[in-house]
């Protein structure tokens, strides 16, 4: 389990992080979600000492990292993919890291299987491609066989094969009661991994619930039906909150009524649907609707597409 409390990092007069407080739950995926400097990264890297609180702490099943007397044994992290000695090979650079808490080798070489690099074992890592050092990294992550990992996107420049296998990965690792944490901006991987989801926004939570839990609150579902009488539909659920609006395919999408009172009153009417459907808000709508005032970096367009 992870906790952080009240935690909080300033540098000079600007709060990274301002006073957060969240719970990590083992046993499932928990998603870290936010746009660009949301303090995503400053809050992992305070997890595992690479940055001091300005206040309050963090703690792994009751004890901050630098005090947990083997740490790789117990938090396995991925944050940076290019941190390996480029000259070093890969099972050198894993051996290196064993030999700080007195992992075998035998448990290298079942890591660089676990993550598919045995073949390269001997292959200098300055060599590799982005999708193989971020294996190397998850290999370090699970050294120690720990009981929380915490992965900074994991699936960047993995092929479709390794975004299955890190998939499948991390699903087993909660599984086995582990607490794992990602983070990654892949909304489609987040929703097919994650059970739990936090999402943040200038330095603070804005949301924290189980993931369907959180599209449901931040999203609104739209009743999308298919006629040839969308004028006549459209004037008879033209009512306060009620919102009909015509699509460029010929059908129409409808907010504030549900797929089944849009049914009966089209029936009471004598009006043939030939389409009618509930389509649920997606996670991108949610994290959009989330973190709209909190985004620090926005781009804008002209017309043509170039950068104003």
């Amino acid at each position: 389990m992870i906790r952080a409390q009240s935690l909080t990092k300033r540098y000079r007069d600007k709060a990274a992080v301002n006073g957060i407080s969240f719970t990590i739950e083992p046993g499932k995926v928990t998603g870290f979600l936010g746009p660009n400097g949301a303090g995503k990264s400053t809050t992992m890297r305070m997890m595992v000492g690479l940055d001091k609180p300005t206040s309050g702490s963090v703690e792994f099943a009751g004890r901050r990292y630098q005090d947990l007397p083997a740490p790789l044994r117990e938090v396995g992290t991925l944050l940076d993919a290019g941190a390996a000695h480029k000259r070093r090979t890969a099972y050198k650079h894993l051996l290196a890291i064993a030999s700080t808490h007195g992992i075998s080798a035998q448990r290298v070489h079942e890591v660089m299987e676990i993550a598919g690099i045995e073949s390269v074992a001997g292959k200098k890592v300055g060599g590799f491609s982005l999708g193989m050092r971020q294996r190397l990294g998850i290999a370090s992550a699970l050294l120690g066989d720990p009981g929380t990992i915490i992965l900074d996107e994991p699936v960047n420049g993995l092929d479709p094969e390794g975004i299955l296998w890190i998939r499948a990965l991390l699903r087993r690792l909660a599984e086995e009661g582990r607490t794992v944490l990602l983070s990654s901006h892949l909304m489609s991987e987040m929703m097919q991994t994650a059970d739990h989801l936090i999402v943040m926004g200038r330095g603070q939570i804005l949301a924290d619930g189980p993931i369907r839990e959180v599209v449901a609150d931040s999203t609104q579902s739209v009743v999308r039906v298919r006629t040839r009488d969308i004028r006549r539909l459209t004037t008879l659920l033209t009512l306060p909150d009620i919102t009909v609006t015509p699509t460029p395919d010929g059908a129409a999408e409808i907010t504030g009524l549900s797929a089944e009172l849009v049914a009966d009153a089209a029936s009471a009417a004598g009006i043939v649907l030939h389409e009618i459907v509930t389509v649920e808000g997606s996670l991108e709508d949610a994290y959009l609707a989330l973190t709209a005032e909190a985004i620090e970096y926005r781009s804008t367009t002209t017309g043509n597409g170039t950068s104003r």
